[in-house]
């Protein structure tokens, strides 16, 4: 199980990587959406690598959001409601593509989500 983890845990840290990258550029039409391609490859890994941490500690979980509650639960995120945005924003955009959505999830990507992926990734790593 230790090396599904930290296969995944590396596949993640490069993903965390590739959307900071496309952060980066200038904001276009083809950078917005980009980040969200990328964000919602970073999520799905994310809440991934977090069932298989949990699961490894016991904790069984089978979505997102209850792997994100049973994180909060533990001390590994400080604020679960983010955590529930981003599921809500990753639904959004892989579902039904609006424009304007589409710039509003953009923003909250670079401005918002960026950080407590990082800090997740970083407790998951410190746990292995």
């Amino acid at each position: 199980m230790k090396d599904e983890i930290q296969l995944s845990q590396r596949k993640l840290r490069q993903a965390v990587k590739r959307l900071q990258e496309v952060i980066r550029h200038k904001k276009s039409d083809i950078v917005r959406d980009a980040t969200i391609q990328r964000f919602e490859f970073t999520f799905e890994l994310l809440w991934k690598t977090l069932k298989l941490t949990l699961e490894d500690k016991g904790i069984l979980v089978g979505t997102p959001k209850d792997a994100f509650l049973e994180a909060f639960r533990l001390g590994w995120i400080r604020d679960e409601a983010i955590f529930l945005k981003m599921l809500e924003a990753r639904n959004k955009m892989s579902h039904i593509y609006d424009e304007k959505e589409a710039r509003s999830i953009y923003k909250e990507i670079s401005q918002r989500f960026l950080k407590p992926i990082q800090r997740l990734l970083a407790e998951i790593e410190e746990k292995y």
